[in-house]
């Protein structure tokens, strides 16, 4: 099984996913001794750089330009993994999170970590228009995605929503949130 981890920056993905990876990890073996599901959480965006996997820099936006092909590639075979990117919704999975934001609060955590006012707000509006969630349910169908809302939530409940989502026990939920008053 591969579940991507997805959304606008500063929604929380890595931060979650890195938790998530823990939980795994001690679920490894349940109370019956039997094996849970063995999945590797792959960072994405650690990949591109590390690997290079990226057509040239955008110096406007101050970020690489990722070479979907060479990472599609490079994901080739890596089927029981979590994917956690703002790109891994372009990839094969079978179920795809996408973390969520009110963009007031994702504009002041990317502000807080470095980024541009302009990047900031970009992204902000990005969120609020339901970019990454519209990709996503474009290119798996609503019955594969599952929104999470992180706004008021700390990372170790956005890591228990993202493990009921790799154990089934969450219903897809894409659609629940709306940030369009961010824009009015």
């Amino acid at each position: 099984m591969r579940v991507a981890v997805t959304g606008t920056p500063g929604t929380g993905k890595t931060t979650a996913t890195e938790l998530l990876a823990s939980r795994l990890a001690d679920a490894a073996t349940d109370a019956d001794g039997e094996s849970a599901p063995d999945l590797e959480v792959i960072h994405l965006n650690r990949v591109l750089e590390e690997e290079g996997l990226y057509t040239e820099v955008d110096a406007d936006r101050e970020s690489k330009v990722a070479d979907l092909e060479a990472l599609s590639e490079w994901l080739a075979g890596r089927d029981d993994a979590v994917v956690e990117s703002h790109l891994a919704h372009h990839f094969d999975a079978d179920r795809v999170v996408v973390l969520r934001c009110h963009p007031e609060t994702l504009e002041k955590r990317l502000l807080e970590r470095g980024e541009t006012a302009a990047k900031a707000e970009e992204n902000a509006e990005s969120e609020a228009l339901d970019v990454i969630l519209s990709e996503a349910v474009e290119e798996h169908g609503l019955e594969s995605v599952y929104e999470v809302d992180t706004t008021d939530r700390d990372p170790d409940e956005v890591a228990a929503a993202l493990e009921a989502v790799v154990a089934g026990e969450r219903e897809p939920s894409a659609g629940e949130v709306d940030f369009m008053g961010y824009l009015t």
